[in-house]
């Protein structure tokens, strides 16, 4: 229990503090204000990617006496449970606001069913929350039919081009590889900011939050997927080389590492479900400046790191990607409601030494699914290639995500 006058207290500071909070960047995403008229608006992202801009761009849009905002990843907070809602309803009525901003609403219990509540009583609800699986899971319960969910993820190559005002080349390619895409972190280049912001998901986001007890083999665990984004895993042979008790332990991390949005596991195309479960699937980081800085890897990849900056492009447009593989390798392919659109192959350079290998994973991917055209996507090459009335364009990866 939390006094409401406690409440009202954390609600005045936080609002006084978001005022000061700079607008930022227009994102790509900005969702519709009639949509969110009858519907709660849930926007799920990583930490620190600029959700809590978001709300604020979008509070512009109605009358700063009727918001009310509350962000309840607060330790003032930490005790607020589903009775609180009483006392918090208090501070809306006596305020008059009509319009309610939560972040992390989702750390407490049962806020679902207070969220279908102020619907019903006419209130705009927005919501953010850092933890996918939470959001989904309650979502399918109590709010089937009145939310709308979107995904926030770190500035993309484009949004990164409009914040450092740049152009795209090569160049800036590679710089943003290397810088990646969390806001804060672009504008003070603060290499202990990006720490910090590892260390917090892992302790906060899943150790607490799951009741992890061994957090040394966690934090191992998730170093290793970040120093091999782009590579095959398995959790049986993770397990014997972390030396971790049980592959359903290492199953349940992945899931748990996965919901906090640090990482991706697409798996390896195949009709059949229990397959796909058997076979290893490939790990993407949400962020490659993330990645570069916490990697253990002496050398990296940059291989890898082009195809994971591509896998983030894709995974921001549609979330049913696999990779592909019949003796030959395609690294993408991209499906929308049951339906092949793109199969598209990565590679640093495209050259003599490796033109056949790519463009055989690549072949084979396109007899499989009776596909016409494919995709190499390259740091600089630029070319078409057609073949038996089929097509393949080389783009560099600069075009493609700037397309």
């Amino acid at each position: 229990m939390i006094l409401e006058s406690e409440i009202l207290n954390v609600v005045n500071q936080q609002k006084n503090k978001l005022v000061e909070h700079q607008l930022g960047l227009a994102r790509e995403f900005f969702p519709s204000l009639k949509s969110i008229a009858s519907h709660a608006l849930i926007i799920s992202g990583i930490r620190r990617c600029g959700k809590s801009t978001l709300l604020l761009q979008l509070m512009q849009h109605f009358d700063n006496k009727q918001i009310m905002y509350l962000n309840f990843d607060s330790p003032q907070l930490f005790d607020f449970n589903v009775n609180d809602f009483v006392r918090l309803d208090r501070i809306i009525q006596n305020t008059g606001a009509k319009y309610l901003f939560f972040d992390e609403l989702q750390l407490v219990e049962g806020w679902e069913i207070y969220i279908r509540q102020k619907l019903d009583e006419k209130y705009v609800v927005v919501i953010t929350g850092s933890n996918a699986s939470l959001l989904s899971k309650e979502l399918g319960t109590r709010l089937t039919g009145r939310h709308i969910t979107q995904e926030l993820f770190p500035f993309s190559y484009n949004e990164f081009l409009k914040f450092k005002e740049l152009e795209a080349s090569v160049e800036t390619l590679n710089w943003y590889v290397k810088m990646g895409g969390f806001p804060e972190y672009l504008k003070s280049e603060d290499e202990e900011q990006l720490y910090a912001l590892f260390q917090d998901i892992i302790i906060r986001d899943v150790v607490v939050r799951y009741g992890i007890k061994d957090a040394k083999s966690l934090q191992r665990l998730a170093t290793f997927l970040i120093s091999n984004v782009g590579n095959r895993i398995t959790a049986n042979k993770l397990k014997q080389a972390l030396s971790i008790g049980a592959t359903s332990t290492v199953l349940a991390w992945f899931s748990y590492l996965e919901s906090t949005y640090l990482f991706s596991f697409v798996p390896m195309f195949s009709y059949s479900a229990k397959v796909q479960l058997v076979n290893p699937r490939k790990v993407y980081a949400v962020d490659l400046g993330l990645a570069s800085l916490i990697s253990s890897s002496v050398m990296a990849d940059a291989g890898r790191k082009l195809e994971n900056l591509i896998f983030l492009h894709l995974r921001k447009q549609n979330s049913d990607i696999y990779f592909f593989d019949d003796n030959g390798e395609c690294d993408f392919v991209v499906i929308k409601n049951g339906q092949v659109t793109h199969l598209i192959q990565v590679t640093l350079e495209l050259n003599s030494d490796n033109l056949q290998r790519e463009l055989n994973g690549l072949r084979k991917a396109m007899d499989f699914f009776n596909f016409n055209t494919g995709i190499i996507i390259t740091s600089n090459n630029q070319d078409t290639i057609i073949e038996n009335n089929r097509k393949i364009n080389v783009i560099p990866a600069y075009e493609f995500l700037t397309q």
